[in-house]
């Protein structure tokens, strides 16, 4: 007999709304202000067109964050609606020791310590964002948005293409104002992103805790470079 694929059932519209805004560039936790490298690659001369970056953000979508950013929000995401702080602990400590250069380590930080402060405007009396603000030396952008999206009430899957998304859209602008592109250029990269997301994401909930890893050798280079960068735009 065929197999019969269900249909998925809709998102709640509520889920929705509240993912859309956990991937919206006005979250105020600053990630329109970082480039991940992208700046100096640029600088470097490894990005000068459309096609160049997109190839650049590509890769760094299935070689970093499918390895390490998602696969680390999807275990996150679990850790926080289990109530297994351990878990969540270690997760940071893991996120933390892989950003290869002291501005990714910094960026994270950040970003995480501004959710948090965002969080606490909704939803001051969950137990879990104390635990979540106390991490120390600083809750990291992967495990802080796993316990928004934990509240959204959105399946895993849809969590984490909103945080894949986030990225991409953060990445695109960085894209226009670095190489720099026109808007229509950005928006065909965009669409390369979208494209590759679902599969990153796939791959990324698929990873056992033994194959999470961040191995980005050029980039870690190319932000180490871009600490001491004469001009600059961005802060990674």
């Amino acid at each position: 007999m065929p197999r019969v694929i269900r249909p998925t059932p809709p998102l709640a519209a509520g889920a929705l709304l509240q993912l859309m805004w956990l991937a919206s560039p006005a979250l105020p936790v600053g990630g329109f202000s970082y480039s991940e490298g992208l700046e100096s690659a640029v600088e470097s001369g490894a990005v000068t067109d459309e096609a160049g970056a997109g190839d650049w953000l590509v890769d760094q979508l299935q070689i970093g964050l499918a390895r390490s950013d998602l696969a680390v929000v999807a275990r996150a995401h679990a850790a926080w609606q289990r109530g297994d702080h351990d878990e969540v602990h270690a997760l940071n400590d893991w996120f933390a020791a892989t950003r290869e250069s002291s501005e990714l380590r910094r960026q994270t930080e950040q970003m995480g310590r501004s959710l948090v402060e965002w969080l606490k405007i909704r939803r001051a009396d969950d137990p879990a964002l104390a635990v979540l603000a106390r991490l120390a030396p600083a809750p990291t952008w992967p495990v802080a948005f796993a316990l928004a999206a934990s509240h959204t009430g959105a399946p895993l899957r849809e969590a984490l293409l909103a945080f894949g998304f986030g990225w991409a859209e953060n990445m695109v602008q960085s894209a226009l104002k670095a190489v720099p592109l026109g808007q229509s250029a950005g928006q065909r990269v965009l669409a390369r992103l979208a494209d590759a997301l679902p599969a990153a994401v796939d791959h990324a909930r698929a990873l056992a805790d033994s194959e999470r890893q961040a191995h980005t050798p050029m980039l870690a280079i190319l932000s180490a470079q871009h600490e001491t960068q004469y001009s600059r735009l961005f802060r990674s």
